[in-house]
């Protein structure tokens, strides 16, 4: 217990941060805290990698520059990364059996980062293969207390899926094994697991964050973000992880670093939240559609104002993601070939069956399915077919959002259609797992950022997300939107049982 009078997994983020700086708590207190609960709830399977004699290292050293005074932002505040983010202290596999034992040399910039923020990092979190799915069944990794590779689980309910694929930075936030995790989102990977887990977590506008030592997946809709509590905490982690990189990712922007919890309290009066047609049409489950009605009805009380607007191109979203997504994805795994790094195969007459071979064994299904498909419509008489279509609509997406923004200042909807399904629900339909993912993937495409906020329960008492899309550079209002719901409801202290 702290002098808060809370547990320190109780505690949001900011709490446990003001709690360090002001020496009530030392980092490796809160550390050895954490490392505890993380073993004591192994059998989610969030957890790929722990080394905790690593942590306390790094804990002892933020408590040394504590004593000296310190005032960083997350000086001392235990963090854990999605296993895309490459670290020298951890393993990093990206979920896939291809990158079993792997240790970088460097850390992403992302990780470094926040290293320099202050922050204490406890491990590395299991993610769908190459961050490929939106259930986190994709895995071929091994969690931490396990023998074999294993789903990961949502702790409202052990039957049903965290989302994916940064599904175990959700769980573990969610089940408060540690107060913050780094994400990545590519179709939706930070705002699903976040909506589906009850947690808040923001995908910024493409190019925020550096993506220098980010597993790649599809380079131009990758991009790093925070999954924690609360607006606020996200607010924190977000100021600490973005910032220009000039000289390791080129698509990373020349804008400085921001405070991004400048205006968390400022006043919605006024605010105008778009309502597209399409995103509340038919195919949304009861549930979720009262749960984000209800939270809708908080704005309107908070003074904000629902526009009437139009996305008409969303449908589209999909069929043009999996054509772009699966094209990027068969380009950037080539480099997983045996030959530099990874896994290779033992038995092979020659390099091409050692290619084969390497690759067959090293790549789970879904990893393979999208290799293909992105092969295919790379090919010399398809690529004017489905590629460059697929680019071109992608504009037009993205054009339909700036006609909207003309008329409204922030766009909600659902983060999904439903609440999580059960596991192996979806069985072998990939397609099912695919149309989880219509309301996230139009911003996306787009680049704009997004943030799930918990918005109440739905279906069988599981979470409900609502996913607030802002112009491009609109972290800052979108975060202050969200805090403010986060102040008028309880949705997000909410804990699941037995956690």
């Amino acid at each position: 217990m702290s002098s808060h009078g809370l547990a320190l997994h109780e505690m949001p983020l900011s709490t446990l941060a003001q709690a360090l700086r002001s020496r009530q708590v030392s980092a490796l207190e809160a550390t050895e805290h954490f490392l505890a609960r993380m073993r004591q709830h192994q059998s989610l399977g969030a957890f790929l990698a722990v080394d905790e004699d690593a942590s306390r290292a790094q804990a002892r050293l933020a408590d040394e520059r504590l004593a000296a005074g310190s005032t960083a932002a997350l000086e001392g505040v235990p963090l854990a990364h999605k296993d895309i983010f490459v670290t020298r202290d951890f393993p990093t596999t990206a979920g896939s059996r291809m990158l079993a034992g792997y240790r970088s040399p460097f850390d992403a910039t992302v990780v470094r980062k926040l290293a320099e923020a202050g922050a204490v990092t406890l491990g590395k979190l299991n993610c769908d293969e190459f961050a490929m799915g939106s259930a986190n069944e994709n895995s071929a990794a091994v969690p931490v207390g396990f023998d074999s590779a294993q789903p990961v689980r949502n702790p409202w309910d052990s039957t049903r899926i965290p989302g994916g694929s940064s599904g175990g930075s959700a769980v573990a936030v969610a089940a408060r094994l540690v107060p913050a995790t780094t994400g990545t989102d590519t179709g939706g990977s930070i705002r699903q697991p976040a909506g589906f887990c009850g947690i808040t977590g923001i995908k910024p506008t493409y190019g925020r964050a550096s993506r220098y030592g980010m597993v790649a997946f599809a380079s131009s809709l990758d991009q790093a973000g925070p999954l924690a509590r609360t607006a606020e905490d996200c607010a924190l982690l977000l100021s600490a992880m973005c910032g220009p990189d000039p000289d390791r990712d080129s698509t990373s922007l020349d804008r400085p670093a921001e405070d991004f919890s400048r205006q968390l309290n400022d006043s919605l009066d006024g605010l105008r939240i778009g309502m597209p047609k399409e995103f509340f049409a038919d195919g949304v489950a009861p549930g979720v559609r009262a749960a984000l009605d209800a939270a809708l009805k908080e704005y309107e009380k908070l003074g904000a104002h629902l526009v009437p607007i139009s996305l008409p191109r969303t449908e589209l979203a999909i069929p043009v993601y999996y054509i772009i997504a699966p094209a990027e994805a068969s380009s950037n795994l080539s480099r997983f070939d045996g030959v530099k790094f990874g896994h290779r195969a033992k038995n092979y007459t020659d390099l091409m069956d050692m290619y084969k071979k390497t690759r067959a064994e090293g790549f789970g299904d879904e990893v393979k399915r999208r290799i293909m498909i992105g092969t295919y419509v790379l090919s010399h008489g398809y690529y004017d077919a489905y590629y460059l279509q697929a680019q071109k609509i992608r504009r037009m997406i993205a054009d339909d959002f700036q006609q909207a923004f003309k008329a409204c200042d922030v766009i909600a909807g659902p983060v999904a259609p439903s609440v999580a399904w059960k596991i192996g629900e979806h069985g072998s339909d990939p397609l099912a797992d695919y149309l989880a993912d219509i309301f996230t993937l139009p911003a996306s495409l787009a680049g704009l950022p997004g943030v799930s906020v918990p918005a109440g329960f739905g279906e069988h008492g599981m979470p409900v997300g609502l996913q607030l899309i802002g112009n491009y550079f609109q972290e800052a209002l979108l975060l202050n939107a969200a805090h403010r719901l986060q102040q008028a409801t309880d949705f997000h202290l909410r804990t699941p049982t037995g956690f």
